[in-house]
């Protein structure tokens, strides 16, 4: 008479087996908040614009100079 192998109800292989009881909650929460990290999504059609994220930053920095250049053109001067 042949034995059952007992099959094993958990199909993770090993290295995916994770001891939750080990971790650290919050662990890089601190350093985000100090490096300051931000996600930004881009719409499909402005992403197809730039082909990296220098691209977009570089294109940003220009923006900013041309309204820090106008803002001074257009500006009024206040009355007394």
């Amino acid at each position: 008479m042949k034995t059952k192998i007992k099959k094993d109800n958990d199909n993770l292989r090993s290295e995916y087996i994770f001891d939750y009881s080990k971790t650290i909650r919050g662990k890089y929460y601190k350093k985000l908040i100090e490096e300051g990290s931000n996600v930004v999504i881009l719409e499909p059609d402005v992403a197809k614009a730039f082909s990296n994220s220098a691209a977009v930053n570089d294109a940003l920095r220009s923006l900013l100079d041309l309204t820090r250049t106008t803002h001074r053109l257009t500006k009024r001067t206040h009355r007394r």
